[in-house]
């Protein structure tokens, strides 16, 4: 019975959609994210792009007509950071390669272990999500305030081995992925940050001590240099002792270059000060992550131009370093300037999450165009794909989601969902068990019963 599950699931992973073709998407209430809504519009899609959209867009002949009935038509929804394809049950071990451990600390690729047949791909594509941020998290911690239940099973359920140097800091490098039905290789993009933790996840996994964290990061910062400038020393056994591998050093060097950002997860305000001014003193590129006492610092994180990436249902404070929780912090932060992505549980289960996150943040202050760039347009940029995604713009990518309602709102759900241009299979591992346990014959029990 099981192996007859999966192998349905599997099927339904790997099933292929039809070809892009031309569409048209009628009455509907257009929201591009980029620009003002269009109350009542067509949204065309032609080769897997936006061909036009606006009020007065006459429908190509022989386009399939798609009738929205007064639905919203958005961009796809962008998962600004999870586990999505790299991690499957959080309490089995084999299943998880979205963490490291010591063997490898910045140079850890999460993309090599993305799996396009995932069973949670098509549950997020049913939530609206049509792309991810695949992010790593720091093995041997136990997680930490900013980080959700899945992740606190990390220590135990990641596999790795004790290494000389420094300890292990950085969790490695991020992945962008479009969630595609049937295709083989779903990984748009890779190693685009490298992530690190501060405050109570960072102390841990420096021994216990803040301080010792900082101290190990700029550490690290300084041999990514060095090595970058005398490699051919360092081949040659001609250099200092550094604290990571070679692999790690190498993995840094774009960072301190300011190609590449650091990804940094961290709560406490004191803390977000602190990364400010690590990203100020060593001239990176910073992300933050979790954030929840943002608020108090908002203005300093606008003035130094960094994303963040918040979860606004950490209102209650989990641990010390989230004292100052509280359910406005990304209204507050927008307020001040900051550009906001929401994040659902970012664990693969939950990202359905999400887009409810942004309508709690929208009930908490946010403004309503911030709360729906902050699951598109923003993320997108975060991860620099919005040239090709995030709004509804000509030339674009066609990922695309037509509503029944407000995608904000508990009580919606996508109607039709595109990637490329190609509709999705609204099929996902949980419809298939709904549909075998919930039917029954004469006997008055379902069939996988009998």
């Amino acid at each position: 019975m099981i192996r007859s599950l999966l192998l349905a699931s599997a099927a339904c992973a790997l099933a292929f959609p039809a070809a892009a073709e031309t569409v048209a998407i009628v009455n509907a209430r257009i929201e591009p994210v980029s620009g003002p809504a269009i109350p009542t519009g067509t949204l065309v899609i032609k080769d897997g792009k936006i061909a036009a959209l606006g009020a007065s867009v006459a429908v190509p002949a022989g386009a399939k007509v798609i009738d929205a009935k007064g639905g919203v038509v958005t961009p796809g929804f962008v998962a600004s950071s999870s586990n999505l394809g790299a991690s499957e049950v959080s309490g089995v071990r084999e299943t998880r390669d979205d963490g490291t451990g010591n063997a490898l600390s910045a140079a850890f690729d999460i993309s090599y272990g993305i799996n396009p047949a995932s069973t949670f791909i098509p549950f997020a594509r049913d939530g609206g999500i049509t792309s991810s941020a695949v992010v790593p998290v720091l093995s041997g911690t136990g997680g930490g305030a900013h980080e959700h239940a899945d992740d606190g099973v990390v220590e135990e359920m990641t596999a790795g081995k004790t290494g000389d140097g420094d300890p292990s800091l950085f969790g490695g490098q991020a992945a962008f992925i479009r969630l595609k039905s049937g295709a083989s290789d779903i990984v748009e993009a890779s190693k685009l940050a490298v992530t690190v933790s501060l405050g109570e996840s960072g102390a841990r996994a420096a021994g216990g001590s803040r301080g010792a964290d900082l101290i190990l990061i700029r550490s690290a910062l300084e041999d990514a240099r060095a090595f970058a400038s005398r490699r051919a020393a360092f081949e040659q056994g001609a250099t200092r002792d550094f604290g990571l591998s070679r692999l790690d050093l190498a993995a840094l060097v774009p960072v301190v270059q300011g190609k590449t950002p650091l990804l940094i997860r961290v709560s406490r305000a004191a803390d977000i000060r602190q990364a400010l001014k690590l990203a100020a003193d060593e001239k990176i590129k910073i992300i933050l992550e979790g954030v929840e006492e943002g608020w108090l610092v908002a203005g300093e994180i606008a003035k130094a131009g960094v994303p963040v990436i918040v979860d606004p249902q950490a209102d209650l404070p989990a641990s010390f370093e989230e004292l100052g929780a509280r359910l406005d912090n990304a209204a507050r932060l927008n307020a001040a300037g900051v550009k906001v992505a929401i994040n659902g549980s970012r664990d693969f289960n939950n990202l359905r999450q999400e887009r409810l996150n942004a309508g709690l943040a929208v009930a908490n202050g946010l403004p309503y165009a911030a709360g729906l760039a902050s699951v598109t347009l923003v993320p997108a940029k975060i991860w620099g794909q919005d040239g090709k995604i995030g709004s509804l713009e000509v030339g674009k990518l066609a990922d695309v989601v037509v509503w029944n309602g407000d995608p904000l709102e508990t009580t919606s759900w996508p109607l039709n969902v595109f990637v490329g241009g190609v509709e999705q299979p609204q099929d996902s591992r949980q419809t298939q068990l709904r549909n075998r346990y919930a039917a029954t014959d004469q006997s008055g029990y379902p069939p996988a019963y009998r």
